[in-house]
């Protein structure tokens, strides 16, 4: 059963880790778009903090963030970036129900701006908890960042670094893993799903003994047991493509790019926290199942594993949440639960403002609660 979860946990975890680096290099890319007319435009900061906070990981939120301490942007846009962000969860949620992860992305997208706009229209002080102006520092365009050309694949490949060479070796292995099948998407979500270690063996989504649907895939409404042939497609495919662009990058990027953002800040940050925390989240539950039925005790206690969930939302780190989103992937958790757990929780993207102001964080959170609260129970109670 050990073997059984730590496969599931690097497949995971490669996938996670795949998807962080192409947003970190297309972030790096895309510095610079800020200009003082955007600070005159409420609206459009709302938007483009909607915009920002779905894109997966964190990046997108500590550029928020930054820049609200900075003043250049207001608190209704910064309460629709919270609301609209999953953290590091968007990717986990992507690589085990795309489908229904680009429903809840939607929706959050939805939700964060008609939030943020009503924030604008009720809110007086827009720069909540700010006393002055903080120059907290936004990474900058640096050319030894951005500045790419295809002739430097020569050169950086004639004069490798050793953590271009670690990179590339990492990269073109996993592909390897992947062409050849010792990477089997159709096993690890089987694993996943419960198929193999009984996560949920008998899980119905019809759930007829049940007042509500715990549906994941299609259209969260149909039975969970059906084939995952397409889904381990998905994944196996996805991650060819993941790889191939990353190998990309790791031949045509400068040093700078590879050691301070894919080696320092994904790589060593990222890569231990999010391995841990999803193999400890799938070893608590399995271990858990065995002495409780965790789908029946989850079922008749909806409304209070809502509670659980916003109240562990209010917690400004990735990780946590992971356990709501395995145990929406096996069917055993309502979609409505989900969308609060994702309203509410802002990964660590929120950690500079508790830092910076910890009376914005407070009145930001109180605010997400309320929002993943309503609709929570609304959820709940039309049964979705």
């Amino acid at each position: 059963m050990l073997a059984a979860i730590l496969q599931q946990t690097l497949i995971i975890t490669t996938f996670v880790m795949g998807m962080m680096m192409i947003i970190e290099y297309i972030n790096v890319q895309t510095q610079g778009i800020w200009s003082n007319r955007f600070q005159k435009l409420p609206w459009l900061q709302i938007v483009i903090g909607a915009l920002l906070g779905i894109v997966p990981g964190c990046l997108g939120t500590f550029t928020i963030v930054s820049l609200y301490v900075r003043r250049v942007v207001m608190f209704p846009a910064l309460i629709a970036t919270l609301i609209a962000t999953s953290g590091d969860e968007a990717y986990l949620m992507f690589s085990l129900f795309p489908k229904t992860a680009l429903w809840l992305t939607l929706i959050l997208f939805v939700l964060a701006i008609v939030v943020g706009f009503m924030v604008q229209l009720t809110v007086k002080n827009k720069f909540i908890g700010l006393k002055k102006e903080i120059n907290l520092p936004i990474h900058d365009h640096s050319s030894d960042c951005t500045y790419y050309h295809p002739k430097l694949i020569v050169s950086n490949l004639k004069n490798m670094s050793f953590t271009r060479a670690l990179l590339l070796a990492g990269v073109i292995a996993i592909l390897v893993m992947l062409f050849s099948g010792v990477i089997d998407g159709e096993h690890h979500l089987n694993m996943l799903m419960g198929n193999d270690i009984e996560f949920v063996e008998n899980t119905d989504c019809n759930h007829e003994h049940h007042d509500h649907k715990l549906c994941t895939e299609t259209d969260l409404s149909h039975s969970l047991e059906h084939d995952h042939e397409g889904e381990a497609d998905w994944i196996r495919i996805s991650l060819i493509i993941i790889f191939s662009i990353i190998l990309f990058i790791v031949m045509v990027s400068k040093d700078h790019f590879l050691v301070s953002h894919l080696w320092q800040h994904i790589i060593k940050k990222h890569l231990p926290k999010i391995f841990l925390w999803t193999f400890g989240v799938i070893l608590a539950i399995t271990i858990l199942n065995h002495y409780v039925n965790v789908n029946d005790w989850i079922s008749s206690n909806l409304y209070w594993v809502l509670l659980i969930a916003v109240l562990i939302g209010i917690i400004p780190e990735s990780g946590p949440h992971f356990i709501f989103v395995i145990l929406f992937a096996q069917g055993v958790l309502p979609f409505s639960i989900l969308l609060a757990s994702s309203i509410v929780q802002d990964g660590h993207g929120s950690l500079p403002l508790l830092v910076e102001t910890p009376k914005g964080f407070v009145v930001s959170k109180v605010i997400n609660i309320a929002a993943g609260l309503l609709v929570g129970f609304a959820g709940l109670l039309i049964g979705f």
